[in-house]
């Protein structure tokens, strides 16, 4: 099987030579191919080039333009800080009331020179060179993200709390953008868009439901219109909140290390979903190969009848020594 057969056998709940391997790079990659962080998160070119050295090297099934944050909060005007190392960051938020928001226009995503284009050439990068052998992944932000970028993720902590309609006028317009963005991806072939919301794992449950799910099923099922997959990736301890995420309809689910990994299978196969995690990418940092293997085999012994993608529970971390990363994707073989 090819990697992309193998991924969408997985993902159609068929039998496949081999689990799938789909750890989530970014700065590995951009050190692995001598890059500032700057220049890989800036150039969709620089971008696919480290996502496909790191692919041949550690034989990848998956790879993804995922960077950053802040590509869609950029072309709304927010002022991008740029570091070599570090991901970059919006300087001050750009909407912090209805006056703010009501002087926002739709972006065009393809617009010459915006982040979001220089995203969508990473994917069509990435597809001409392994589309037919791999499986490229987009990646946006779930509005709530989004609006945690253009707001402050404080600032829109309370402004749900003391401005609600302010907030659900913020993810509506949201909404529209990260649909343009997800599909002008899915357009240049990628298969499946991966959808961060990582500040969704510090609310209730109730505020989940009521703030971040409507707008997740809107771009859930503007992908889904378009014929592409759904991944849905959220940081953190998401335990309080996995029967409502479930809810999304994405098809692939990522796990951190914090859930227990066993209930998330039993809740996301309980919806005829896949999943992938769910190893802590401190462990494949830090622990020697034959500790990491273990952690790896565990996670695959766990999965054992479910749609199972192998991956740590988050990103792998810049410093991550070679052997300990081929000894977590050794698993898999």
């Amino acid at each position: 099987m090819t990697s992309k057969e193998r991924v969408n056998a997985v993902m159609r709940g068929e039998t496949a030579d081999r689990i799938p391997v789909f750890p989530l790079i970014m700065r590995f990659a951009a050190v692995k191919s001598g890059y500032t962080y700057e220049q890989f998160a800036s150039d969709g070119r620089v971008l696919a080039e480290s996502q496909l050295k790191v692919m041949e090297e550690f034989d990848l099934d998956v790879i993804t333009v995922c960077s950053d944050a802040f590509r869609l909060s950029a072309d709304l005007g927010g002022e991008v800080i740029f570091d070599d190392v570090l991901p970059p960051r919006i300087e001050k938020p750009i909407i912090t009331s209805m006056r703010d928001l009501e002087r926002l226009s739709k972006i065009d995503v393809a617009q010459k020179g915006s982040r979001c284009a220089d995203r969508v050439l990473g994917i069509e990068e990435m597809v001409k060179a392994a589309g037919d052998t791999h499986y490229v992944v987009g990646w946006v932000d779930f509005p709530f993200a989004e609006a945690c970028s253009c707001c402050g993720l404080q600032n829109f902590m309370i402004m749900m709390m003391d401005e609600p309609d302010l907030s659900h006028a913020i993810l509506d317009f949201l909404t529209d953008n990260v649909i343009d963005f997800a599909l002008a991806q899915l357009e240049k072939g990628a298969p499946m868009i991966g959808c961060g919301d990582a500040a969704t794992s510090l609310v209730s449950n109730d505020m989940f439901r009521e703030f971040a799910l409507p707008y997740e099923k809107r771009v859930v099922q503007s992908i889904h219109d378009k014929g592409g997959l759904v991944k849905t990736h959220i940081c953190g301890n998401t335990t309080k909140n996995m029967e409502s995420i479930v809810e999304n309809d994405s098809d692939l689910f990522n796990v951190d290390h914090m859930v227990d990994l066993k209930k998330a299978c039993d809740v996301y196969s309980g919806h005829g979903k896949a999943v992938k995690g769910n190893v802590d990418p401190v462990c494949i940092l830090r622990s020697s190969p034959e500790e990491i293997y273990e952690a790896a085999k565990n996670c695959v012994e766990i999965s054992k009848g479910h749609k199972y993608l192998l991956s740590a529970g988050c990103e792998i971390t810049p410093d991550t020594p070679d052997e300990n990363l081929k000894a977590f994707c050794r698993v898999a073989n």
